[in-house]
């Protein structure tokens, strides 16, 4: 039996010369008019951009929570299936006889550095914290908010959120296009990953549709990163400095500072960018290594270090044995605001599919990189290293720092010193309880400092993501101009959405965003799982010939 042949080209088209030089004119230009608009939007009509975007957040969270869980769950079985079976699992990233382009030591690495970034720093105290208070189980009746036996199931929700769904949405990003590129030849941009559903019409109208999604959803889900990033960055000054303007009666920064805070980050990046990834940017990656890991063995001595080691143990349990129910549980709202049915629907909203939607607008940029990193492995070793390692590394930072916020609170004597202050200050919170006065200075600085160099590195990741996909696949370095304007964009997406409706403004404009991405990734799934199925149906059919197996 004949099988037609995999689609091993496909064309598209950049400009010759110009401004565009390099650039598909479609996807650069469609994705900044967008942009644009967003800006121009939130910028004339804040109030009315505002209010909008809490109505269409309000829709949202009604109508699609449970597009959002099942696809996710998808997404994780994607990738296992693929993994686990053995005709898939030890496929090649790549022609078979290839070498992994990096040391098993250096890859892993690199996953840890994925692992870790501006979330943690915000998240591995808050929520933790914020899940201790409440949770589903506490809203059931289960376990009773903030004592005890509220800890086991804030972690294992904490993990939830964490752990293996987020990473196995980036990993099918990853996997997909390290495939199509590697083992196809095909361009390393969002649209490859579609062939064996859409051939060569990709090259046309439909890829350069598929391939603004992927930036748009890029711009928006940086911007959440960047804007709860700025949040904590403020935080952090107003620890140092103590300037009240910075801080309001709730103890969260005010938009002036962050708008700040914004101004200072931006004009980093911009600079760091501009010196080139073998100057700034490598140099701020190493420095916000060292910093991650001096700041996670100050934990380790001077934290709870029993009291983590024991709710590691006891959550990684009861996720692993608890996770198939809880990825597939939607929670639907009766319209009573009282009832625990709606408590459930809006604790699921607010923190559950808040999380998978910032997840599905993270993973063009963290799966490229993913991609970028893994030549040469093949679809098991992948899988394992882009699922299980990042998602312990984040289960270590969540029980270590926010074990020891815990603690403190429930046997520390902190009472709410902690959780009397907005998420973004929290980290230092704990800090100023644990430390004197001039140590807690000290060691706001070092947070600061680790905040600034992910907060640039990530605002110069996404750059380059950006520029990749509206360059079809062209990683190589783009003209100065083209790094200064896009920053500038991610610049006013996020100053003027804070101004708009803060930080809820920007999530729920990330939610939008996420929400036409999500259905690319399902039908990457779709096509890889169609893929390999051919590719073993040939490799059969070849086998059938006299003669083809010597």
């Amino acid at each position: 039996m004949s099988i037609t042949p995999p689609i091993t080209d496909l064309s598209i088209a950049t400009e010759d010369d110009g401004f565009y030089r390099g650039f598909n004119r479609m996807v650069a230009l469609g994705s900044k008019i967008l942009i644009g608009l967003l800006i121009l939007w939130a910028a004339i009509w804040p109030e009315q951009a505002g209010n909008v975007l809490k109505s269409i957040r309000t829709a949202i969270d009604a109508n699609t929570g449970s597009w959002y869980m099942y696809v996710m769950a998808f997404y994780i079985v994607v990738c296992v299936a693929l993994a686990v079976w053995p005709a898939t699992g030890k496929i090649k990233l790549g022609p078979p006889d290839e070498k992994p382009e990096f040391s098993n030591f250096s890859w892993f690495s690199m996953m840890f550095g994925a692992g870790i970034g501006i979330g943690m720093l915000t998240y591995a105290t808050a929520e933790p914290l914020y899940h201790f208070g409440t949770n589903p189980d506490v809203i059931m009746g289960l376990a009773e908010g903030s004592t005890e036996e509220a800890v086991r199931s804030a972690y294992r929700w904490s993990f939830m959120h964490w752990g293996f769904s987020a990473w196995g949405c980036y990993a099918i990003v990853g996997l997909t296009l390290a495939f199509f590129s590697y083992s196809r030849g095909l361009p390393l941009t969002i649209r490859s990953g579609l062939t064996p559903i859409f051939g060569q019409s990709l090259s046309g109208p439909l890829g350069h549709v598929i391939d603004i999604v992927s930036v748009i959803a890029t711009i928006l889900g940086v911007s959440v990163t960047l804007g709860y990033g700025v949040s904590q960055f403020a935080s952090g000054v107003f620890n140092i400095t103590g300037a009240d303007w910075m801080m309001n009666a709730e103890g969260a920064p005010t938009n002036a500072a962050m708008i700040f805070a914004l101004g200072i980050v931006m004009l980093a990046s911009t600079l760091s960018a501009l010196s080139g990834v073998g100057k700034g940017i490598k140099w701020l990656s190493n420095l916000n290594m060292g910093l991650s890991f001096f700041l996670l063995a100050f934990f380790l001595i001077f934290g709870s270090t029993m009291f983590a080691l024991g709710s590691m143990a006891i959550g990684l349990w009861d996720y692993i044995i608890s996770f198939p129910a809880m990825a597939v549980t939607v929670w639907q709202s009766d319209g009573n605001e009282e009832s625990v049915a709606s408590q459930l629907a809006g604790w699921q909203g607010g923190w559950t599919i808040f999380y998978w939607a910032w997840w599905i607008a993270f993973a063009p940029f963290v799966g490229l990189f993913l991609a970028r990193i893994s030549r040469g492995r093949t679809f098991r070793e992948f899988v394992l290293g882009a699922m299980i390692v990042p998602s312990l590394m984040c289960f270590i930072w969540f029980t270590v720092v926010g074990g020891t916020a815990i603690d403190l609170t429930l046997n520390g004597g902190a009472e709410d010193a902690i959780t009397g202050v907005g998420i973004s200050s929290q980290l230092f919170a704990m800090i100023n309880f644990m430390l004197s006065p001039t140590m807690a200075l000290l060691m706001s600085i070092v947070i600061v400092v680790l905040l600034l160099t992910y907060l640039v590195t990530s605002a110069d990741s996404a750059v380059l993501i950006i520029n990749t996909i509206a360059a079809g696949g062209d990683a190589r370095q783009k003209p100065k101009i083209h790094i200064v304007v896009w920053g500038a964009a991610l610049t006013l997406v996020i100053g003027t959405l804070l101004l708009a409706g803060g930080l809820g403004a920007i999530n729920t404009a990330m939610i939008i965003g996420a929400l036409p991405f999500s259905i690319v990734m399902a039908l990457m799934g779709i096509a890889l799982f169609k893929a390999v199925i051919r590719d073993g149906m040939r490799a059969r059919a070849e086998g059938d010939v006299p003669g083809a197996a010597e």
